[in-house]
C-alpha cells in the first residue's frame, strides 16, 4: 500500500498487485493495468500509452499494413502535428528574440500582468505584423499547404497567402497529451475581430478541446477538482495565483466530448461566472449537461464588474485562492438565485420552477437527486412530491433519447436460444459511469467471479449436468445457466465483458497448452535434479523409493497448483488490458482486492479464501441474480395489484404474486439462507 498519485491523500489506499500486474486505488477507484496506469497519470489514449511502453522497454510494435488512404491521413496528421510545433516555437522566437515582439507583444503581456514565468509554461509567441511564415516555411522545409490546412495562412486573390494571426500574441492550444492542435490569436491594434481562432482541421475539433487542460491535468487529478472558465487570459491569470487547475471553454458552448475529457481526471467541476446576467443565463445549458454526465457541480460568481482574470489581479494571490475555494455554492441555490430574480411575475416564476426540475431529472444518482428536490423545495415553496414527479419525468424522457436505452426483459424461466448475453448499442459520445442499479450490482457481483475464475474448472452441482464427463470451464457453466433462463445482463457493460471473455476461451486453451507443456519440462527437470542427489545421498533402497515417492508427490501438487493459478489469473490479465476504456475499468475494480490475509493468519491458521470457494460462491451469485429478477417481477406484479380494477384481473395477478414469491424461497434454500429483498421504488 502507499499514497495514490492520482489524488491527495494522507492514509495509503493504493495497492499494487504484483501476481496479477495491476494496480489500483481504494479511495478514488482509478487504476488498472499498467497501461491503465499510463493513461491516468499522461492522460493519453490507450494506443498511445501501448506505444510508450514499447519505447521505454524496446519493444517494436508490428502494426498491420495500412491502406493507402490511411497512410496519406496518418502522414497528413502527423505533419500537422509537426508544423504546428515548428509555427509555435518560431511564434516564441518573434516574441522574445525580435524587437518588434518585445515592443508589442512582451509589452502587452507586462501590462495585462503575465510574468515570464507564465509565458513559458502556456509556450505564449507573438505573429508578426507581416507575411514572414511562407517564406519561412518553404526555406526550412516545411509544405506551406499544410499551414493553409491548419489555418497558420490564409488565401486570397490568385491564391495569394499571407499570414492569418498578424500582428498578434499568440495562445497555443494543447490537447490531453501536449501536442499543439490549434492556435488562438489576440488582436493588439483594435481589430474587429479582438480574437481569431484556428479552423477545424484533421487534427482540431475545437467541440473536443480545452484550453490549459494539458497543464491543468495533474493538479486535476491531485485535488479532485476542477474550475471552468470562458477564456485563455482567465486560465492564465489564475494559474499565475497558484490555481493550477483551471481550464476554459475558449468561448465556446460546454460539449459532452469537453465534459468526457474532463471526467477522465476529475468528476468536481466549478463554474466560474462574471457578473453578467444575460451570459450566466445563456451558459445554463452547460449545467444540465454536466449533470447528466454525473460530475458534481458548484459555482463560483465573482463580484460586480470583475471577470477571473481581472479578479486574479486585483486582490493579493491568498485572498483569490481563498475566494475560489470557499465562495461556491451548489448549483441548484445559484440557479433558483438567477432565475427567481422577477419572483413577483407567477409565469416567470413558473419557468423558473420548470428549468430547475429540468436539472433535477438530469441526475442519475437518485439520492442526489432527492436531496436537491429537498433543498429546491425550501427554496421554491414547492411541495416535494410535485418536484420530485416532475423530476421523475423530466429523467424518463432523458433515458428514452439515449442510445441503447431501451430496457430489455429478463426471465427465469422460459429457456431462450443458447447465445451469451448480447450488450446494448454502444453509445457514440464517451460512456460515463452511471450509478449501478442494484439488479446491475448483482450482474457485476457474478461477472466479479467470471473474471477471476472464468477460465477455472467448475463441477456443477445441477443435475442437468449429471452426463458431463469433465469439469466445464466457469464462464461456460454461467452462460449456460444464463441462456437456459433468457436472463440478459441489464448492464451493458458486463453484457459486452461476457461476450468478449467467451469468444476469447479458444486463445486460452492455445495459451494454456503452451504454459502446461513448459511447466511440465520445468518440474520433470527439478525431478530429476532432486532425485539425482538422492542417488548421491547413503539412503537405504527402501529409504530411497519413499524420498522419491514424496518428492514425486511433492512437484505433482506444484505443477497443480500451478496450472489452477494460470487458469485463474488468465483473463483478468487479458481484460485489464483490453481497449476498451469502461470494460478496462470495470474489470480493475473486480480484480482489486481490499483485504488481504495477515501474515499472522497466513501461519496460524486455516482460512479459506475466495478462491478456495469459487465452486460454491459462483452458483450462490447465479442464485442472487435470479432473486434480484423475481424481487423486481414481485414489484410490478403488486403495484398491478394496487392499480387493478378487475376482480378477476386482481385474483389472476395474487396467484401469479404467490408463484414468485415461492420461486424466490426456494432461491433462498439453495442458498442456504435468506435472501434479503431489494428495493424497487415506482
Amino acid at each position: 500500500m502507499g499514497l495514490c498519485p492520482f489524488h491527495n491523500e494522507r492514509t495509503p489506499s493504493f495497492s499494487v498487485n504484483r501476481a496479477r500486474n495491476f494496480c489500483y486505488c481504494f479511495s478514488c477507484h482509478k487504476g488498472g493495468s499498467p497501461v491503465n496506469f499510463i493513461m491516468e497519470k499522461e492522460g493519453i489514449g490507450y494506443q498511445d500509452a501501448l506505444r510508450q511502453l514499447a519505447r521505454k522497454y524496446g519493444i517494436k510494435i508490428e502494426e498491420r499494413e495500412l491502406t493507402d488512404a490511411e497512410k496519406q491521413a496518418q502522414s497528413q496528421r502527423e505533419a500537422m502535428f509537426v508544423a504546428n510545433e515548428w509555427a509555435m516555437e518560431k511564434f516564441r522566437h518573434f516574441l522574445t528574440d525580435t524587437d518588434e515582439g518585445r515592443n508589442v507583444g512582451l509589452a502587452y503581456l507586462y501590462q495585462r500582468g503575465i510574468t515570464d514565468e507564465a509565458i513559458k509554461h502556456f509556450r505564449l509567441g507573438y505573429s508578426p505584423d507581416a507575411n514572414v511564415l511562407e517564406a519561412l516555411a518553404r526555406k526550412e522545409g516545411y509544405n506551406p499547404e499544410i499551414l493553409v490546412e491548419l489555418g497558420l495562412l490564409g488565401k486570397g486573390e490568385h491564391d495569394r497567402k499571407y499570414d492569418r494571426f498578424r500582428g498578434r500574441v499568440m495562445y497555443p492550444v494543447l490537447n490531453a497529451a501536449g501536442k499543439v492542435v490549434a492556435f488562438g490569436g489576440r488582436d493588439l491594434k483594435g481589430a474587429k475581430a479582438k480574437y481569431i481562432n484556428s479552423p477545424e482541421s484533421p487534427i482540431y475539433h475545437k467541440s473536443n478541446e480545452l484550453y490549459g487542460l494539458h497543464q491543468a491535468r495533474s493538479e486535476m487529478g491531485r485535488s479532485d477538482q476542477s474550475f471552468l472558465v470562458e477564456g485563455y487570459m482567465d486560465v492564465i491569470g489564475l494559474w499565475q495565483v497558484g490555481l493550477t487547475n483551471v481550464i476554459a471553454s475558449s468561448g465556446t458552448a460546454l460539449t459532452d466530448a469537453q465534459i468526457a475529457l474532463i471526467h477522465r481526471f476529475t468528476h468536481n467541476v466549478t463554474l466560474v461566472y462574471d457578473g453578467d446576467p444575460a451570459g450566466i443565463k445563456a451558459s445554463m445549458r452547460g449545467i444540465d449537461m454536466l449533470l447528466a454526465q454525473n460530475m458534481d457541480i458548484k459555482v463560483l460568481l465573482l463580484p460586480d464588474g470583475h471577470d477571473p482574470d481581472s479578479f486574479a489581479r486585483a486582490v493579493a494571490p491568498e485572498e483569490c485562492r481563498n475566494y475560489f475555494n470557499d465562495k461556491s455554492t451548489d448549483f441548484i441555490t445559484f440557479k433558483t438565485q438567477v432565475l427567481l430574480q422577477d419572483a413577483n411575475d407567477p409565469i416567470k416564476r413558473t419557468q423558473a420552477a420548470r428549468s430547475i426540475v429540468e436539472s433535477l431529472g438530469s441526475i442519475a444518482d437518485k439520492i442526489k437527486r432527492n436531496v436537491y428536490i429537498q433543498t429546491c423545495s425550501r427554496l421554491l415553496g414547492i411541495d416535494e412530491q410535485i418536484l420530485s414527479y416532475e423530476a421523475d419525468v423530466h429523467a424518463q424522457k432523458l433515458a428514452m433519447k439515449r442510445p441503447g436505452s431501451e430496457p430489455r426483459g429478463s426471465a427465469v424461466s422460459q429457456p431462450e436460444s443458447v447465445q451469451p448475453a448480447q450488450p446494448a448499442q454502444k453509445p457514440e459520445t464517451p460512456a460515463v459511469p452511471v450509478k449501478p442499479t442494484p439488479l446491475i450490482r448483482l450482474e457485476r457481483a457474478l461477472m466479479r467471479l467470471c473474471v477471476r475464475y472464468g477460465m477455472a474448472a467448475i463441477e456443477p452441482p445441477e443435475e442437468d449436468y449429471a452426463d458431463n464427463e469433465a469439469p466445464m470451464l466457469v464462464l461456460d457453466y454461467v452462460n449456460s445457466e444464463l441462456t437456459a433462463d433468457g436472463i440478459e445482463f441489464t448492464d451493458p457493460v458486463c453484457a459486452e465483458l461476457l461476450k468478449e471473455s467467451l469468444s476469447m476461451r479458444e486463445q486460452y486453451f492455445a495459451d494454456e497448452a503452451d504454459y502446461a507443456t513448459e511447466l511440465r519440462t520445468e518440474i520433470d527437470r527439478q525431478f530429476e535434479q532432486e532425485t539425482q542427489e538422492l542417488i548421491n545421498s547413503e539412503l537405504s533402497i527402501q529409504e530411497l523409493e519413499r524420498a522419491e515417492s514424496k518428492i514425486r508427490s511433492k512437484n505433482e501438487e506444484e505443477y497443480a497448483r500451478r496450472m489452477l493459478d494460470y487458469s485463474m489469473n488468465w483473463l483478468s490479465l487479458k481484460l485489464i488490458s483490453h481497449e476498451n476504456d469502461d470494460m478496462r475499468k470495470l474489470v480493475s475494480r473486480m480484480v482489486a482486492e481490499p483485504y488481504i490475509l495477515s501474515r499472522y493468519h497466513r501461519k496460524t491458521g486455516v482460512v479459506l479464501t475466495e478462491s478456495d470457494r469459487y465452486q460454491e460462491l459462483v452458483p450462490r451469485a447465479l442464485n442472487e441474480l435470479r432473486a434480484g429478477i423475481l424481487e423486481g417481477k414481485i414489484a410490478e406484479v403488486k403495484m398491478q395489484i394496487a392499480t387493478a380494477t378487475d376482480n378477476d384481473k386482481c385474483i389472476e395477478l395474487m396467484e401469479m404474486l404467490v408463484q414468485l414469491q415461492n420461486q424466490l424461497k426456494n432461491f433462498a434454500l439453495c442458498n442456504g439462507e435468506r435472501i434479503l429483498s431489494i428495493q424497487y421504488k415506482h
